[in-house]
């Protein structure tokens, strides 16, 4: 089938705001009485903020109630938001801009697939909320990933099918939410993590637009 769109997620893709959230889910931890530490944090990558607090407060051995676990992910996202308030263009990762550029030049449609509620906020900051033809963030979505929600909106809202779609990702709950679209995912990160992926890079900078078509399109 031809590919028609790529599906990019944020945080470790386009840029990386893993260690700001490590840093406020800590400091949420720490206030709590007990530590994360930053493998822990690995588990967090791609699920949603609720979702993460359930696992930290697990950890923690910790049980609270709605009300009072609304009032933490609020706090969390608040310290958060004020990290990643201060960003700019020059914490895009490396390769992203040029990468574009050939998505541009191949006339591919784009679209965010995140679970993040600050999505737009961040594109803002480093200049890239031009660059997607649509952005599906946390407040457009129901289930975190690896539900497959986020990018099958993604392929709606650009009227595409699911198998004319790549998706580019680097956690295990993306890769998978990705497959369960239908769609081609490329990995980026280790090949020993993200092992459902069809194809994996340590990075955008590492990748064509032309060599992800050859194999996306067999």
């Amino acid at each position: 089938m031809l590919t028609k769109a790529f599906l990019f997620d944020l945080d470790g893709v386009i840029v990386d705001t893993a260690i700001y959230h490590y840093q406020a889910w800590k400091r949420l931890a720490n206030e709590l009485g007990f530590d994360i530490s930053e493998a822990f944090n690995e588990r967090l990558k791609g699920v949603s903020r609720m979702e993460s607090l359930d696992l930290i407060l697990a950890e923690g051995g910790l049980t609270l109630p709605d009300e009072k676990k609304a009032e933490l992910a609020a706090q969390k996202n608040q310290w958060y938001l004020e990290l990643v308030s201060r960003m700019t263009s020059d914490d895009i990762l490396p390769g992203v801009a040029s990468f574009f550029a050939q998505v541009r030049k191949a006339g591919l449609q784009t679209a965010l697939g995140s679970v993040s509620k600050n999505a737009p906020l961040i594109l803002e900051r480093i200049g890239m909320s031009d660059a997607f033809d649509a952005v599906i963030d946390g407040t457009k979505i129901s289930k975190g990933k690896p539900d497959p929600e986020v990018f099958a909106k993604g392929a709606a809202e650009l009227y595409v099918q699911p198998g004319e779609c790549v998706v580019f990702e680097d956690a295990v709950a993306g890769v998978e939410a990705g497959k369960r679209a239908g769609m081609f995912v490329v990995g980026l990160g280790s090949p020993d993590i993200l092992t459902q992926a069809d194809m994996i890079a340590p990075s955008l900078q590492s990748l064509t637009v032309e060599g992800i078509l050859a194999q996306s399109q067999v």
